[in-house]
């Protein structure tokens, strides 16, 4: 919402000054105008500050900071770090996975890993509605506890993704075993959220913040997914670059859990 409201008026001076922001609690001055003598325009903070600001409210909930809880900052600050790692570390299990199922092979054929990623697929739907079905009422008694429980099962299955090449005996197991890790780690993860939503929202905002958080996530994966297509790269055919890696993820992932 911008609007220029006319601040004083007399006969020897004009002052207009222009506001920007959508809405009252948001809004801060771009410029005041000043029409005595001569017409003069004197602009509030540089257009690199107002540029900034714009971009901000993409990532940041109306009427920040004031609009949430102080522990609201550190928390996304840390569970931003910590997406950004499961997201470097994901292409590197995807990239596992992928080789397990015969991708580059010529002896590999389509029907025989289209049905190997269905049966993966299937296995983590199932496994999602199970763990509702058993623990859906318990997920707001412990909020912090269950998204523990789930980064721990992401993890997992992030890990069963990994080891899946070494046992091509069992490889139909281990990738179902890991899908339905995750499968637990969506279920608890997004349960969870919405009540920490509920506790950081001051001002009945529970939407903007998560639709901020949303806008926040999405930045993180983006990054994340270059960082991780670098990393693959990096350590292609390198096992123990790959491992070395994924393991120093992890641990950064789980140490970020006591932050957030």
């Amino acid at each position: 919402m911008e609007g220029i409201s006319e601040v004083a008026k007399s006969k020897q001076q004009l002052i207009i000054e222009e506001w920007n922001g959508s809405s009252s609690t948001k809004l801060f001055k771009t410029a005041t105008i000043f029409a005595s003598p001569s017409l003069s325009i004197h602009r509030s903070g540089s257009r690199f500050t107002h540029v900034w600001s714009r971009v901000l409210q993409a990532f940041v909930p109306e009427g920040f900071p004031g609009s949430v809880t102080p522990d609201y900052v550190p928390f996304q600050v840390w569970d931003s770090l910590q997406g950004l790692s499961t997201y470097i570390r994901t292409m590197l299990s995807t990239q596992a996975l992928l080789s397990a199922i015969g991708v580059g092979e010529k002896s590999a054929t389509v029907i025989g890993a289209t049905f190997q990623w269905f049966l993966r697929d299937l296995t983590g739907m199932l496994g999602g509605v199970l763990f509702t079905f058993y623990q859906g009422s318990n997920l707001d008694s412990n909020a912090k506890m269950w998204r523990l429980v789930a980064d721990l099962m992401n993890d997992l299955g992030m890990l069963m993704d990994l080891l899946s090449p070494l046992f091509p005996s069992a490889f139909a197991f281990v990738v179902c075993l890991g899908s339905l890790s995750r499968s637990f780690t969506g279920v608890a993860s997004g349960a969870t959220r919405a009540a920490l939503t509920q506790h950081f929202a001051l001002q009945n905002n529970a939407a903007d913040i998560s639709a901020k958080e949303g806008s926040q996530e999405t930045m993180a994966t983006m990054i994340g997914m270059a960082l991780g297509m670098l990393l693959a790269r990096i350590t292609m055919g390198n096992p123990f670059a790959i491992w070395f890696s994924f393991l120093f993820l992890t641990m950064f992932h789980m140490y970020g859990k006591f932050y957030c």
